[in-house]
């Protein structure tokens, strides 16, 4: 059973939805609401963001000043690669960065339609390229995301391993949306469930983001790529998501070419839960559980 808190943002979730009925939001409406969004949540206490050109890659570092900093995790955030940035999961990434006693490198990557596949991808690159280059061990460093960032997270990956750039200590995924062509059996089973995503909106995102190329090409949808010689992942996803069977079909197919995964499937949790950290307890103790697989995988 889901908490108050939680349930309060589901119902707040859903009464938006019927107000808006069959009635299509534009981009701009999209971005402002999860924007929007992201300025109702409380940050971490004690946690200092700073702005960063990553390379060619505008980013943030959050962490905790002074603090221990054992791990390095380079985030990819949400919003189907059409929308969110580093205003909306600031909040939750300060609370990652104390759970996980790590520094973690926001990356505002480049959106699509305005920039389509592969920009997205290439942001992602460059930006643990220059973690790298600034003196980083891969051992100490992690890849994360969540939505269209936890697809990210393994096409990035699936990337480095084939550009022979030293792979990081461990891949987290958060509800990843990995295969765009929606092919998942819960895009239709749990669509009158799932209080956050629709399939239509995963439809025109994956029509913006792919542009020339087709919605399964490996590197769009990772959920069809070889996997193979990739580290650990670490994936969590709802029982009430539309990408539950996104997030089970990318776990198969890493375990199918030995690649060793951890998968939590919440009960009763919404898409990436974990975004409310701070304001509801179910998304704490994800955090909280993130944080101690972050720091068990780099040694800390």
């Amino acid at each position: 059973m889901r908490s108050d808190a939680l349930e309060s943002i589901v119902t707040m979730l859903r009464t938006t939805a019927a107000g808006r009925g069959d009635q299509e939001m534009t981009l701009a409406e999209w971005r402002d609401g999860y924007a929007a969004l992201g300025a109702f949540l409380p940050s971490a206490e004690g946690v200092a963001v700073t702005p960063v050109d990553a390379g060619s890659v505008r980013a943030e570092w959050i962490a905790v000043p002074g603090g221990a900093a054992g791990a390095t995790i380079v985030y990819l955030h949400g919003g189907g690669y059409c929308i969110g940035g580093l205003d909306t999961h600031r909040p939750m990434l300060t609370h990652l960065a104390r759970a996980a006693d790590a520094r973690v490198l926001a990356v505002d990557y480049r959106l699509a339609p305005e920039h389509p596949y592969p920009a997205a991808l290439d942001d992602a690159v460059d930006a643990y390229r220059w973690v790298l280059a600034g003196g980083v061990s891969p051992a100490r460093t992690v890849i994360a995301g969540d939505s269209a960032g936890g697809g990210l997270t393994v096409a990035t990956l699936v990337a480095l391993r084939d550009g022979g750039v030293p792979l990081p200590a461990l891949g987290v995924c958060l509800s990843p949306w990995a295969d765009l062509t929606q092919s998942g059996s819960t895009i239709s089973s749990r669509k009158d469930v799932d209080p956050m995503v629709r399939a239509d909106d995963l439809d025109r995102w994956a029509n913006f983001y792919r542009g020339d190329f087709e919605a399964g090409r490996p590197s769009i949808s990772p959920i069809f790529a070889d996997l193979h010689g990739l580290p650990p992942l670490h994936v969590e996803v709802g029982t009430d998501e539309v990408l539950l069977d996104d997030a089970r079909r990318l776990v198969d197919r890493a375990r199918s070419h030995d690649v060793r995964v951890t998968l939590v499937e919440a009960e009763d949790m919404v898409h990436v839960w974990h975004f409310f950290a701070g304001a509801v307890p179910e998304a704490d103790e994800g955090i909280e559980r993130v944080g101690a697989t972050v720091r068990d995988a780099v040694g800390s």
